[in-house]
């Protein structure tokens, strides 16, 4: 995973992408200056949403975990939790964080809004708090994710490009966007409306709850059901579990078009490779683990994030936050041999399985 490609990308993070909140409850990036300073002997908790999209426990946690080893020459205690896409739980698990008395908190939040009372009790207890790929609500010390916006423009963008031609205003489209307690979700679909209002006509679009594939697939045959079976055109998924779903679906009613995704999941890159899926979003979760563990471990000792967090984002409930945004990448048939197999992330042996040998031969994936 740490290849030199990463280098690339941790370097375009310092692009100045800052985003403004309203209200203005707490300041962000408190500083640390007061702070006791503290050697490698510091304890780094790890909460994580869920543990049905691959990603998180594939590479978020062990990247994270790896970094934070590495900047505390191994001497760092480690504790990890997944809250398994339960809010209550990942506020029980904050409670138990607490208790353990981490030196600061890594928080990629199941519902970014209800998280707040907890970010507040661990600031309350001296604990810092990263906000993790999705802005907490709470006096978070710091934040890193994706400029979430573009990569619902990535998406928007691929789409009208499949279509070709056959975009116009008059062109049917269906959006299955992600939850509504994930405040990325809205961001992407912002992103994608920018590209896409007044060029195609959305005839249905959902948020769906949990990010569930299923449910996913639960809307696209009731899409597939109100708008037509030879009337949709194409289908704004906003990542690559839901597209499997959606595909199903699609497939069920013998429907071929194209379909977005996100996160470059494995089996979202195989369904690529076999034409079944358009795209997915290459989000190179190195880089953005490393800043949450730079960030954290920066926090815990008391140092500075100047170094590190060049960017300023703001939420409902702090402002000024010291941030890492890392750019995406549209990904293709095109560039998997350019981007998933050379950054490490996949090798051509785990994409081209007996079923996608012919695809990937034809594609010259290697």
């Amino acid at each position: 995973m740490r290849r030199a490609a990463f280098a690339v990308a941790a370097g375009a993070m310092a692009v100045s992408l800052a985003a403004c909140g309203s209200a203005k409850e707490a300041k962000g990036g408190d500083s640390t200056a007061a702070a006791a300073k503290k050697g490698d002997n510091i304890k780094v908790g790890l909460l994580l949403p869920e543990n049905k999209t691959a990603r998180y426990e594939k590479f978020d946690r062990p990247l994270i975990e790896k970094k934070i080893k590495e900047l505390t020459n191994g001497k760092a205690t480690f504790q990890y939790n997944n809250a398994r896409q339960d809010a209550n739980l990942q506020a029980q698990q904050v409670d138990t964080m607490i208790s353990n008395k981490v030196d600061v908190l890594i928080v990629d939040a199941v519902d970014a809004k209800a998280i707040k009372n907890s970010v507040q009790k661990a600031k309350d207890a001296g604990i810092k708090v990263v906000a993790y790929d999705r802005l907490a609500e709470g006096p978070i010390s710091a934040y890193t994710s994706f400029d979430n916006t573009q990569v619902g423009k990535t998406q928007g963008e691929a789409l009208l490009k499949a279509l070709g031609d056959k975009a116009k205003k008059s062109t049917k489209i269906v959006m299955i966007n992600g939850s509504v307690t994930d405040p990325n979700a809205k961001q992407f679909k912002d992103g994608a409306l920018s590209v896409l209002k007044g060029k195609v006509d959305i005839a249905k679009s959902f948020d769906t709850k949990e990010w569930s594939p299923d449910n996913a697939n639960s809307e696209m045959e009731a899409a597939i059901s109100s708008v037509g079976k030879g009337k949709i055109a194409g289908v704004y998924s906003a990542n690559d579990g839901m597209a499997g779903g959606i595909i199903t679906a699609l497939k069920a009613a013998g429907i071929k078009v194209p379909v977005t995704g996100q996160d470059a999941e494995l089996a979202g890159v195989q369904r690529i490779v076999a034409g079944e899926q358009f795209m997915s979003v290459y989000k190179p979760y190195a880089p953005e683990a490393e800043a949450a563990a730079e960030m954290a471990v920066a926090l815990a000792k008391g140092d500075s994030l100047d170094s590190v967090a060049k960017d300023k984002v703001s939420s409902g409930s702090a402002t000024d936050v010291p941030s890492v945004l890392v750019p995406v990448t549209s990904l293709t048939q095109d560039n998997i041999n350019d981007t998933v197999i050379k950054d490490g992330v996949y090798t051509a042996a785990d994409i081209c399985t007996a079923k996608y040998k012919k695809a990937c031969a034809k594609l010259g994936i290697k």
